[in-house]
């Protein structure tokens, strides 16, 4: 028997949003150039590049996407529909790719922010611009300057936390806010293989720790850490 006052609950998709898969579809395809584009940079840059400041490898990498992929962006959408954080937090924000994926899913549940951080001043009015015409802007907030700065001064403690910035600052990433993550809180870390990431999967993996940890097998590998 069908009951008499029975509705018919409405979703939205902001992914098949034409605004959001045409800012998409563009960025990619300046992405499909990085290797390119790295390698005349290679050329420009000095030979202690490894040495620099965070910032300045910002600067020097500023015309470089290094993106997620579009099967990676599709999981940080499922997780983000899924755990419906209030507040998600992104530490290296780049072009935005990954960001847009992130609001997206959070534009779809209909409750949360994101909160993303960058280096590159480039980047950011770049971003930045492009959120706005994704029509997602509302639902971001970009935090200029170094991570481990901004992010000390976070208001609410993040429900989702990605780490895709420089690898070898993602631990310092994770430990500034670990005194401040629920149980429950996923932790996400892109580019598995990357050398630079080892302490940082030392540290998720090992069990004294507090983190129950997967490996995703998409692209170069995303490690998803339940904060326990």
């Amino acid at each position: 028997m069908t009951p008499t006052n029975s509705t018919t609950p409405t979703s939205t998709h902001s992914l098949a949003d034409p605004r959001v898969t045409a800012v998409l579809d563009r960025l990619f395809e300046g992405a499909e150039r990085d290797g390119t584009t790295a390698a005349r940079m290679d050329e420009a840059l000095p030979d202690d590049f490894g040495s620099l400041s965070p910032q300045q490898q910002a600067d020097a990498a500023a015309g470089i996407y290094m993106p997620i992929s579009a099967a990676a962006g599709t999981l940080l959408y499922s997780l983000v529909r899924a755990v419906r954080p209030a507040t998600v937090v992104e530490f290296g924000m780049s072009f935005g790719i990954s960001t847009l994926y992130l609001a997206a899913a959070v534009r779809d549940n209909g409750t949360g922010r994101v909160v993303t951080t960058e280096l590159s001043a480039d980047k950011i009015a770049a971003a930045r611009a492009t959120f706005a015409e994704a029509g997602l802007d509302d639902l971001i907030t970009v935090l200029p300057g170094d991570a481990r700065h901004t992010l000390g001064a976070l208001d609410a403690p993040p429900d989702l936390l990605l780490l895709d910035g420089w690898k070898d600052l993602c631990l310092p990433v994770l430990r500034l806010l670990e005194p401040r993550l629920r149980p429950g809180t996923l932790v996400v870390a892109d580019d598995v293989d990357l050398p630079n990431l080892r302490p940082y999967l030392d540290h998720v993996r090992d069990p004294a720790n507090g983190y129950e940890s997967v490996t995703f097998p998409v692209e170069d590998g995303m490690e998803i850490s339940c904060r326990l």
